[in-house]
């Protein structure tokens, strides 16, 4: 099969596009027809080497989400997936090939109104957009939540799935354009904080009050001010950390609030977490696709020969939505 490999470290010069030996479905695996997958920020930092993959995965194969059609079940597999179902899931590693094997609950089916570019942009995303708001930040109905990164592939998922909720949605980016083009998916109030500086922002859309959850994106530099800016007995959870991982922290201003920070990750996981996520995001946010009230959001679309290019759009932060390649 074909297959993206990182050929040493550095940056999308060090990807290549090779035949490789195609995996076999063993014991409780099914072996998935890859015909889409989408570019996230941890393929950029493993082809650098600061993030390789857990044990388990494919150490030089990047891609975390794919969509594709079940080609074959390992010999213990019973009933969960068909062959030539059409499902869609994440991985630990692996998914720019042609072909990946998981376990059949990782997968969910794909609804019929989605092709396989658009289904490729949505699990990695709203997976850990609604892990970290509602599993992790426990977000109820009706409350105020900020976004960082809303342009981004997760930061466009939690906008729509908390306005699915009917929460009261604030987002940052660098860009006021991105930040216009959330409004359409939900987004109820713009910060544009170039500076890093959103507190107060918050505090006058919420009178005062703040959000109740935080979904950060961004990090070291961001966390005095989510501390500003999170209510009292809110929630800071922290997916990403675009501003850097290392920051000191003002524990008067944890204690004032009562709020708590929560780090998450999705990637390093044991599997029965990573199915758990799997399973809730097929009952919670698989019908909220089919009936359109949240959708994919898509940047740009490459050819499997053009990953270099793909990965340089997703470097450049430019973009908004997820980076597709196409199988």
């Amino acid at each position: 099969m074909k297959a993206v490999v990182i050929k040493g470290k550095g940056g999308p010069e060090v990807l290549e596009v090779v035949d490789v030996a195609t995996p076999e479905a063993r014991g409780e695996q099914v072996l998935v027809r890859v015909h889409a997958a989408a570019l996230n920020r941890a393929d950029l930092l493993q082809a650098k080497g600061m993030y390789p993959a857990p044990a388990g995965a494919p150490a030089d194969i990047p891609g975390l989400e794919f969509a594709g059609v079940v080609e074959a079940l390992g010999p213990d597999v019973h009933d969960a997936v068909q062959v030539g179902d059409r499902v869609f899931g994440i991985v630990a590693g692996g998914a720019q090939a042609e072909y990946l094997t998981t376990h059949p609950r990782m997968l969910a089916k794909i609804p019929d109104a989605l092709d396989y570019e658009a289904a490729a942009a949505v699990p990695e995303a709203f997976l850990t957009a609604h892990d970290a708001l509602i599993t992790q930040g426990r977000l109820e109905p009706g409350e105020s939540v900020l976004i960082h990164a809303a342009g981004s592939g997760v930061g466009t998922a939690a906008v729509q799935i908390a306005r699915a909720m009917g929460c009261s949605v604030l987002g940052t980016s660098r860009t006021a354009d991105k930040l216009e083009k959330a409004k359409a998916l939900g987004l109820d109030f713009a910060i544009v904080n170039p500076s890093g500086a959103f507190a107060d922002e918050v505090k006058r859309h919420t009178g005062g009050e703040g959000v109740q959850v935080i979904l950060d994106l961004l990090g070291a530099r961001a966390l005095a001010e989510n501390l500003a800016a999170v209510a009292r007995r809110g929630r800071i959870v922290v997916v990403g950390l675009l501003t850097g991982a290392k920051t000191e922290i003002d524990l008067n201003a944890l204690l004032a609030r009562r709020a708590a920070i929560i780090g998450t990750t999705l990637r390093a996981r044991p599997l029965e977490e990573k199915i758990a996520a799997t399973r809730l995001f097929a009952a919670h946010v698989v019908p909220w696709l089919e009936r359109g009230v949240v959708k994919p959001v898509i940047d740009s679309t490459f050819a499997l020969d053009d990953v270099r290019k793909a990965h340089e759009r997703m470097a450049s932060n430019e973009g908004f939505g997820k980076v597709v390649l196409k199988l």
